[in-house]
């Protein structure tokens, strides 16, 4: 297994023109698998929403699979800096929610796009 780096940004600064990228997936998550972790502000500014999972433009990223690589190495990453991530089955109780191979193929977005 290769470690990554994190690189924490002072400011992020959002997109002119932005709107909330939504995921716009129509399948239901139930049963997929997510990383929570303990409680995390969104870095973007003037922004309070706080996160207990592993998100993407605050929806809840899920994989099919538990032991996805991908989900392995993000989970890996959470403990790097410690948030105390376990991975658990997605509930629609959680929120909202979008694969993260959906969320890659997006562009990867992390509070907003452009339209």
């Amino acid at each position: 297994m290769r470690h990554g780096r994190i690189h924490i940004a002072d400011e992020i600064e959002p997109l002119q023109d932005e709107e909330l990228w939504t995921g716009e997936e129509d399948g239901d998550h139930a049963g997929w698998h997510c990383v929570r972790t303990n409680p995390f502000p969104c870095p973007a500014p003037g922004c309070s929403y706080v996160a207990e999972f592993m998100t993407a433009a605050h929806l809840v990223l899920v994989w099919q699979e538990r032991d996805d690589p991908n989900l392995l190495r993000h989970a890996g990453r959470a403990k790097e800096v410690g948030r105390n991530p376990r991975v658990v089955n997605y509930e629609s109780a959680f929120g909202p929610s979008a694969s993260y191979y959906a969320w890659e193929a997006a562009g990867r977005p992390v509070h907003g796009i452009r339209k």
